[in-house]
């Protein structure tokens, strides 16, 4: 055999098995590179996510160890930066370039350590041999400090079968990357094993209608084909007080290694997901409003703000909200973040050395540059409340103050009904127009 083999001289699956996985790709070379996620998802036809190690949450022992209670295959590896470096064995024992498995996440606590216990995984080279040869491993002294007890329930041996033992900050340390691919239901037999329920969308871009590109192209990005997910049930997980349902997004495309031959290389694809704020009416409150509005704010570093207040937030949906429901719809919503997008703009021009404030004599050129033209005494009535102790007025007041002015004049409109720039109200009617402003 050329190719895989097994060392058993009898055995032949797995040979058998990559020759019908290369005629169907059209040949072993189609079969040449690709890696650990690709391979476990065509296999099993589960979802693979994966973690690089330097960005990877500090929740991940707690995730890998899910991961096997639902009977998810687990892969590793160690990047190299030299092609021609691939496969070579380090000091350590480990290999570059190379697939390992994950086969099992435990703990164990040593004789030494009263109370901490030490934080272990299985891995195993497909090789069937070489070794990692630092802590934990076969023979290393760490395995005198357990008792026989502990050492059975790691069913811990010393053979030279490729499987060890390291801990899990030297497993952090010294591989570059972990993939997780969630098994199918129908590919788990076990019924202790915690499933998950899967949906599958087959899909396509096409050019000149849904390929709508990435983000850098907002004009058509929203072309893109488009999934909604509702999650009704939350994770039953007793070892976890957070309320919350997970799921797992995956995004495959098809029969590209099988056309590599005519030159067809796999496209750079991917997927976003969005929250969706608004509930089932498409309407969102002064709370939904903020979060929305803030998460945004966050990303303009230059504005230096801590975001908007919930009270800037009802004064904005009191200005949209033409159907008096105290809440915004789509077109309201699209029409104050439009507003926003300008005011933003005055302001950023204002707070040219990013300090997150304007003073107040640029305030008064901003609030004519926003199409408000004011006398002195108004000026002052602005200053004196939206501005600090130090006479600057922040970003969130800034808005607040527009929103106000804008408010205030078209109300002002609505009942200056012969445009002679005075009117007549009520006690009732000068209440209900302030009081919701």
């Amino acid at each position: 055999l050329v190719f895989t083999k097994s060392a058993e001289r009898n055995e032949f699956w797995s040979a058998l098995l990559e020759k019908a996985y290369a005629k169907l790709h059209g040949s072993y070379e189609a079969l040449k590179g690709g890696n650990t996620t690709e391979a476990m998802e065509d296999f099993t036809g589960g979802v693979t996510e994966f973690y690089e190690m330097k960005e990877a949450p500090k929740e991940l022992y707690k995730i890998m160890k899910k991961a096997l209670e639902r009977g998810s295959l687990m892969g590793c590896s160690i990047d190299s930066l030299v092609p021609a470096r691939f496969e070579t064995r380090t000091v350590t024992g480990l290999v570059k370039g190379h697939a390992y498995s994950v086969t099992a996440v435990d703990e164990c606590k040593p004789s030494q350590h009263k109370d901490n216990k030490v934080r272990l995984v299985r891995l195993r080279n497909p090789w069937g041999q070489v070794e990692w040869n630092g802590p934990w491993s076969d023979n290393s002294k760490e395995w005198t400090t357990l008792s026989k007890a502990e050492k059975e329930k790691l069913q811990h041996q010393s053979a030279e079968d490729g499987e060890f033992w390291m801990s899990f900050e030297d497993f952090k340390k010294n591989y570059t990357k972990i993939e997780i691919c969630n098994l199918t239901p129908d590919a788990l037999e076990d019924d202790k094993i915690h499933k998950w329920t899967v949906s599958v969308n087959e899909g396509r871009w096409v050019r000149g209608c849904s390929a709508g590109g990435c983000r850098n192209y907002p004009d058509t990005f929203w072309t893109n084909p488009q999934y909604r997910l509702r999650l009704l049930e939350e994770d039953d997980d007793p070892d976890d007080n957070e309320v919350g349902c997970t799921f797992v997004v995956a995004l495959m495309q098809k029969n590209r290694r099988k056309e590599r031959k005519m030159g067809a290389n796999l496209f750079t694809i991917g997927f976003a997901i969005y929250e969706e704020i608004a509930g089932d009416d498409m309407e969102i409150t002064a709370n939904e409003l903020r979060n929305v509005l803030n998460r945004v704010i966050s990303t303009h570093k230059d504005l230096n703000t801590e975001g908007f207040s919930l009270e800037s937030c009802r004064s904005m949906i009191a200005l949209m909200d033409m159907d008096g429901t105290g809440r915004l719809n789509l077109q309201e919503f699209r029409h104050l973040w439009n507003k926003i997008k300008q005011w933003q703009g005055i302001f950023k021009h204002y707070n040219a050395d990013q300090s997150g404030s304007i003073n107040s004599y640029e305030m008064r050129n901003a609030v004519n540059d926003a199409g408000f033209r004011l006398n002195n005494q108004l000026y002052d009535i602005i200053t004196m409340r939206y501005a600090n102790e130090n006479m600057n007025i922040d970003f969130d007041s800034f808005v607040s103050c527009l929103v106000r002015l804008e408010a205030m004049f078209r109300a002002f409109q609505a009942f200056d009904q012969d445009g002679d720039g005075t009117i007549r109200l009520s006690v009732l009617e000068w209440l209900q127009l302030t009081m919701y402003a």
